[in-house]
């Protein structure tokens, strides 16, 4: 049950990052991600009457607090470094970082995968370094000089970082928590936005056009948190938290389906693998 939710999950995170994409076309990136996580904060308060009988304990209090550092860091991180330098660069180094993460720390705890499962981790790993690839090369002049790259790299890095850290941290809380450990990491990571956004003389809000999808993304990205998070509970961090990293093989998909664009040769063997990946986790799990 623990990788059914997991690979849900990663399908929403998917297609929540599909319709970010869409958001962050037609309005800001400090709106958008205000919009989208304050939707997701929003639908959890909605639930607040069904999760009264949560025990929620310092330890996943601290939990929460620390998911919401994180993913809100590793959100603005994200976007930092792909302003920086190239996708095709930053994607793979965020992504493969936001995996390793959760993996090393489910080690440290104990958890050990049996062989079929450590080889479709790695397999995962490759595939979601090949599925976050761009389908052409950026020209000439598009590439950054060196010292640019590299900052774009280091900002990459701390990204997936955090965005693992997130992860990790979710993962330590307790089922009789509920959802509360989810509901306080989003409005932590509101609060950072909101105050960036202030800070920054930002506005808050979106055009018409993109106030749709960025209801559906922020729908979506919060049914794949709970999604995580009730997968997490019953199954290992590791495993779990590897297949809900392969979401990139659902956002290049919708992006050929409804858009029309073309998956490199790259991405298509990504997608095998990732298929692959989720055949040999699923099967020795």
């Amino acid at each position: 049950m623990a990788s059914l939710l997991a690979l849900i999950a990663a399908a929403s995170y998917g297609a929540a990052d599909f319709l970010g994409g869409i958001v962050t076309r037609r309005a800001t990136m400090v709106s958008a991600v205000l919009v989208t996580q304050g939707t997701g904060l929003a639908m959890l308060l909605l639930f607040t009457p069904f999760m009264l009988e949560a025990r929620l304990s310092r330890a996943d209090l601290g939990f929460g607090l620390l998911a919401g550092v994180m993913g809100g860091a590793g959100v603005a991180l994200l976007y930092l470094a792909l302003a920086i330098g190239p996708m095709s660069v930053v994607a793979p180094v965020t992504a493969v970082c936001s995996v390793i993460i959760p993996l090393a720390v489910g080690l440290f705890l104990g958890e050990r995968p049996g062989i079929g499962a450590a080889v479709g981790v790695a397999l995962a790993i490759c595939a979601v370094t090949l599925l976050s690839q761009t389908a052409s090369a950026p020209s000439r002049a598009q590439v950054p000089p060196p010292a640019r790259l590299g900052r774009g790299l280091r900002v990459a890095l701390a990204s997936g970082v955090a965005i693992g850290g997130f992860l990790a941290a979710l993962g330590q809380t307790t089922a009789a928590a509920g959802l509360w450990p989810l509901a306080i990491s989003r409005a932590v990571s509101v609060t950072l936005f909101l105050t960036l956004a202030v800070a920054t003389g930002r506005p808050a809000g979106i055009p018409r056009a993109a106030v749709a999808p960025a209801l559906a993304c922020g729908g979506l990205d919060m049914v794949a948190n709970a999604l995580y998070l009730i997968a997490v509970r019953q199954g290992q961090l590791g495993l779990v938290a590897t297949l809900v990293s392969l979401y990139p093989a659902s956002t290049v998909l919708l992006a050929w389906r409804v858009l029309g664009e073309r998956l490199g040769p790259w991405q298509q063997v990504g997608v095998a693998g990732a298929v692959a990946a989720i055949l040999l986790i699923v099967s020795n799990s």
